[in-house]
């Protein structure tokens, strides 16, 4: 009896441990399976590009007038400003989108490096800048600046300093379709990678929020712009 009872007792011993290795078994697949595959990742980059008209233009017009009388210069200067002002009003631009700074001065005489045998003393330039959303129609002005001429008006170019300004103000409305687009564009790399090496496309790991720029699409044509983000997404592989 003594002896019937402890081989049962045996079996179920060896049952349990072989359920326990089996178990055991089990579990160290799972974890190989699960270290194996822990850095079975790809890292792709996708880009999304658009271009668009700019929607905002920044317009600095400046004259110049010179002479020895600094009442008559100014006197000079404000019927510039307001010929130049009504040129503006008159084709469309709002007084809103208007603003007048206050003449720069030069007293060439007080110039330490100057020469002293010049016709004329006082330099004075004049500022208007129109900022407006009307892009087409202060362009078509631009180019209209000769009906200025016509009327003794002579706008000097602003240089470096204050050149014709274009702008993408809209640019937040778009990122996120952009940056969904680009992020498909990343899927469709990270899922080619993935046939290549005979594997499947898992879930997302990580995605960064994209690097956006905006550049003129090229030097002759500032008023049109080059929306292109970039964004960095990596993706687990499985089997």
């Amino acid at each position: 009896m003594e002896k019937t009872s402890y081989i049962k007792e045996a079996t179920v011993v060896a049952v349990g441990l072989v359920i326990g290795l089996c178990a055991l078994g089990v579990s160290l697949k799972v974890a190989m399976d699960n270290f194996t595959n822990k850095d079975r990742r790809v890292t792709v980059k996708g880009l999304a590009e658009k271009e668009v008209d700019a929607d905002k233009v920044t317009w600095p017009i400046q004259t110049k007038e010179l002479g020895n009388d600094l009442p008559a210069l100014y006197s000079q200067i404000n019927k510039t400003t307001a010929a130049i002002k009504k040129f503006l009003t008159d084709n469309g631009i709002k007084e809103s989108e208007i603003s007048v700074n206050a003449p720069t001065v030069i007293d060439l005489n007080a110039e330490r490096y100057g020469e002293n045998n010049r016709n004329f003393r006082y330099n004075i330039t004049s500022n208007i800048t129109v900022s407006s959303q009307n892009v087409k129609l202060v362009r078509s002005l631009i180019s209209r600046q000769g009906e200025l001429l016509q009327q003794g008006i002579a706008i000097v170019d602003g240089g470096y300093e204050n050149p014709i300004k274009y702008e993408f103000v809209a640019f937040s409305d778009m990122k996120p379709e952009m940056m969904a687009e680009a992020i498909k564009n990343a899927e469709k790399t990270a899922q080619q990678f993935a046939e290549n090496s005979n594997s499947k496309l898992d879930k997302i790991i990580s995605a960064d929020q994209g690097q956006f720029s905006i550049d003129n699409r090229d030097e002759n044509t500032p008023f049109i712009k080059k929306v292109r983000v970039v964004t960095t997404v990596t993706y687990s592989l499985k089997d």
